[in-house]
């Protein structure tokens, strides 16, 4: 089940991350997505509505719930059918729970030291947040260069012109989060992440 849902990601190549307050709206954007050609996607935890909408959501998707910090929150995300966890942060009671569980555990990482402790905690996928921040695909080209081994997702105020470069970086999927569709009408999103989709396997 972990290898599979990580092969998927690296499949598709990008992960769409949704957050907000509105429970209403986070799941018409997910449907949006979905009708788009989109197979996982990462719903935010910002509120308890959102247990409901990865509930709904992951009938129709892999769901992965993002922003987890604490174990109750992993836990009940799981509860609620999420199939993948994802924090900012990197942290080994985290790391328990998705051994216990059998759930692959995306850790957020920053600096070079903490992605190589993620890696040698058998974490799957490492995310590297705030990549803008920290230097977009120059940085995932220089973390990588003496640590290839590592399987990196850039994440933090990427832009959907910004994935293809991330990939020829050597990441091997990409987050993207209000760039995919704030602003954008539902009919607008679906046609964002088909035409995405169809870029990124060109």
């Amino acid at each position: 089940m972990n290898k599979n849902l990580i092969e998927l990601l690296s499949e598709e190549k990008i992960l769409p991350i949704l957050r907000g307050k509105d429970a209403a709206k986070i799941k018409d954007t997910a449907m949006a997505l979905i009708e788009g050609g989109i197979k996982m996607l990462e719903i935010n935890i910002e509120n308890t509505d959102m247990f409901n909408v990865i509930s709904e959501i992951s009938k129709y998707s892999k769901v992965c719930a993002g922003g987890v910090i604490t174990s109750m929150q992993a836990k009940a995300a799981i509860a609620c059918g999420a199939e993948v966890i994802s924090s900012p942060i990197f942290q080994m009671n985290l790391v328990k729970i998705s051994k216990d569980k059998m759930i692959p555990f995306i850790a957020g990482t920053s600096t070079a030291n903490e992605a190589y402790s993620a890696w040698k905690a058998r974490i799957p996928l490492v995310k590297i947040y705030p990549i803008t921040a920290m230097g977009g695909a120059m940085y995932i080209e220089d973390l990588l260069r003496p640590m290839p081994f590592l399987k990196v997702m850039p994440t933090g105020n990427v832009k959907l012109s910004e994935v293809k470069s991330y990939i020829e970086a050597g990441a091997h999927a990409v987050a993207v989060g209000r760039d995919f569709y704030d602003g954008y009408s539902l009919s607008e999103i679906t046609a964002r992440a088909k035409k995405i989709l169809l870029e990124l396997k060109g």
